[in-house]
């Protein structure tokens, strides 16, 4: 299965440019004034994820209105009756939420959101506890992408132990907070490569 690359916290229409040239399957957004340019920009089938804080439905509904992404990724442990209010309220949107690996209880949190969202986003922090994202990735009914701790060094060390669906790259990407067109396509190559060595293992 080939691995799905996420690149974070695109601040313009060239960052995207440069993403998209690069082979990425998605673009991350921050609210505000050039995430709804972006997203009307960027052409399927590359997919938008619009990054919120907000910690209830209808500010996330807001926020999805204004932007018009393909996904909304909801960073804020929202509790499952207000993400089934989310689908409710934007059934057109796919709903990713983000889950902290440090956080006691993030595996047993799962059942209880699953039923409400596409897919979990399974951020490491600086734990790289591969083994712990192994764990996740087998009990989530759900696809996972892993962020936290990916460089050219760990990854396909990450991707053999873990097998996420998906990965998401921010300031591994990125000198001086811009993104690094080298920095960028040494890890889009070491994914790939990391592919084609574990489909080459079976």
């Amino acid at each position: 299965m080939r691995t799905r690359i996420k690149i974070c916290c695109i601040a313009s229409i060239d960052e995207a440019q440069l993403a998209i040239a690069a082979g990425a399957d998605a673009l991350g957004l921050l609210p505000g004034p050039q995430a709804g340019a972006i997203a009307a920009w960027t052409p399927p089938p590359v997919g938008t994820f619009l990054m919120t804080a907000q910690a209830t439905a209808g500010e996330i509904a807001a926020q999805i209105a204004a932007v018009h992404p393909t996904t909304v990724q909801v960073n804020a442990p929202l509790a499952s009756t207000e993400l089934a209010e989310l689908a409710r309220l934007a059934p057109q949107v796919r709903r990713v939420q983000l889950v902290h690996a440090a956080e006691a209880g993030a595996i047993e949190g799962l059942a209880a959101c699953a039923p409400h969202v596409q897919a979990f986003l399974l951020d490491m922090g600086t734990l790289q506890d591969w083994p712990l994202a192994a764990r996740f990735v087998r009990a989530s009914p759900r696809p996972v992408f892993l962020a936290g701790g990916l460089d050219d060094g760990t990854l396909i060390g990450a991707l053999r132990q873990v097998r996420p669906y998906g990965i998401e790259l921010c300031s591994r990407v990125r000198t001086g907070g811009q993104l690094d067109v080298l920095k960028l396509a040494m890890l889009m190559a070491a994914v790939r490569e990391a592919d084609a060595a574990l489909y080459a293992e079976g």
